[in-house]
């Protein structure tokens, strides 16, 4: 039988990169990937995973979904949009990101807008959706407990995957969802 608590402790749901942990100083390349390798370190589905490289950070300056960096260094502002981008590019298109980013990234460019108080409040967001994560996560392992219960021997494989199943279909109607509200965000900045 599954067990919702092993698999939720095993998602490190608690590991972030706070506020008070971004450097008020600008990072060279190196420093922000190893900011990114200490603060999601334990997310990793294998250890030698990356959580960020040179090249992936290179990759989103390239498609604009960061404002131009100065002089090879990333400010405060620039480390919480790759942490957005590091979120979102596991469910979203880049180019949905770039939707995504776009008038954030006009505004802190632009108008040297301190993305610190945003920010805080996306942490917030992620903590609460970790309470519904968790909730429901329990919810699914007990439904497909349930539903696999007439299986005899094979009842832990069969539930195994009736729960696998169940996170992916919930996986896509949330990134379909996701990207329902990009394409009005992309008609309403067009507009």
């Amino acid at each position: 039988m599954a067990d919702a608590q092993e698999i939720i402790s095993r998602l490190a749901l608690d590991k972030q990169i706070p506020v008070e942990e971004i450097p008020k100083i600008d990072l060279y390349v190196d420093q922000v990937i190893q900011l990114f390798e200490n603060g999601f370190s334990d997310t990793k589905r294998k250890p030698d995973d990356k959580i960020l490289t040179k090249t992936m950070i290179n990759n989103y300056a390239k498609a604009k979904l960061f404002y131009p960096v100065t002089s090879k260094k990333y400010s405060r502002n620039h480390v919480m949009l790759i942490r957005l981008i590091y979120e979102m590019k596991s469910a979203l298109s880049i180019n949905d990101v770039k939707k995504v980013l776009a008038d954030i990234n006009d505004k802190a460019a632009r108008h040297n807008l301190d993305l610190t108080e945003f920010y805080a409040c996306y942490l917030e967001v992620q903590r609460q959706d970790e309470a519904l994560f968790t909730e429901n996560l329990e919810q699914q392992v007990k439904r497909a407990a349930t539903a696999s219960a007439e299986f005899g021997e094979d009842r832990q494989e069969i539930e195994k995957v009736l729960l696998i199943a169940s996170l992916v279909h919930m996986s896509n109607l949330y990134r379909r969802a996701a990207e329902i509200l990009v394409d009005e965000l992309a008609e309403g900045n067009e507009g």
